[in-house]
């Protein structure tokens, strides 16, 4: 082989190693920026789930501090709500537990619900308070507390008000619709096959049966009698004496506490500041599970990252 042959064929292959291995330093240097970019992204992700879980706040850990234990109740109190018994008291009994929980606020925000749901939650609170004197809890309205939100509140120490807030509605109501006649009218045949005269009970398609009526009124007395001896026991001598308190009627904050169903106006801010004399609040209430609570807050964020680290 010639020697401007050999040279020309060394060239290449010199060329060939140099763009071969500038190729490999740029991969490398590539992965450790992506590792780079990638740890961060991941510690960001956990410092904001944290937070989100309240294991950090105002940039500190706090829950080894003298605090006041904060819980909100909001929405329709059910079974399977977030302010349903069992969440609500899981939370009543972290709070209570912490040994650094000077007092207890339990802000409603509630339309009322199941009357059985108040009545465990209420229970609760009765039970907690006798199992620890030295920490009080307070009730705190928001907008409204009404029926059921109000059988949860009557077993607090006290309870604040603003002076627009919706109090009361201690009764208890079963609704529903009547249609008779109009399947008929459409041509529709009702086929009701029962074992047990009242199984059809209140059927809405039937003609309102006198006996049923009058069982149906009897329950509702009776859920409405036990309703009315919560709010008395809870409430005391404070409540005045007015045949409207128990009638399911709904108050301003200012007249609920002329009839005594309220103590004192103010937030919870106030309250934990000027009566449990710890301003810093910590929340206790239900949290949503991992999974809920990372797709519904963070599942955006975190495609976007990792759409933008794959292009990149």
């Amino acid at each position: 082989m010639d020697e401007p042959e050999v040279r020309k064929e060394n060239w290449e292959i010199d060329l060939l190693e140099k763009l071969a291995s500038a190729s490999l330093r740029e991969q490398r240097r590539a992965r450790r920026w992506g590792i780079f970019f990638k740890s961060l992204t991941f510690i960001y992700l956990f410092i904001l789930l944290f937070v989100a879980l309240g294991w950090i706040n105002d940039g500190k850990v706090r829950i080894t501090d003298k605090h006041t234990a904060l819980i909100d109740l909001k929405g329709i109190i059910t079974a399977d709500s977030a302010s349903s018994a069992d969440k609500i008291n899981a939370s009543l009994q972290s709070a209570f537990r912490d040994k650094n929980t000077k007092g207890v606020i339990l802000r409603i925000n509630s339309p009322g619900g199941s009357p059985v749901q108040a009545g465990y939650i209420n229970d609760e609170i009765r039970r907690l308070r006798i199992k620890y004197p030295e920490v009080p809890l307070y009730a705190v309205i928001g907008d409204i507390c009404a029926s059921g939100g109000y059988y949860v509140a009557a077993a607090a120490d006290k309870i604040f008000v603003d002076k627009a807030s919706l109090v009361g509605s201690i009764g208890v109501l079963m609704d529903g619709f009547g249609f008779t006649g109009t399947l008929e009218k459409l041509g529709v045949e009702r086929r009701l096959l029962t074992a047990g005269e009242n199984k059809g009970f209140l059927d809405p398609f039937m003609p309102l049966d006198p006996a049923q009526k009058e069982h149906a009124t009897t329950l509702l007395k009776e859920i409405h009698e036990q309703f009315i001896r919560v709010v008395q026991q809870g409430r005391g001598e404070r409540l005045k004496d007015n045949s409207d308190i128990f009638s399911g009627i709904v108050w301003t904050g200012q007249k609920s506490i002329d009839l005594g169903l309220a103590d004192e106006m103010g937030s919870a801010e106030y309250v934990a500041r000027e009566i449990i004399k710890a301003e810093v609040l910590i929340d206790y209430s239900p949290r949503e599970g991992f999974t809920d609570l990372f797709a519904k807050r963070f599942s955006q964020i975190v495609l976007n990252i990792l759409e933008d680290i794959i292009i990149k």
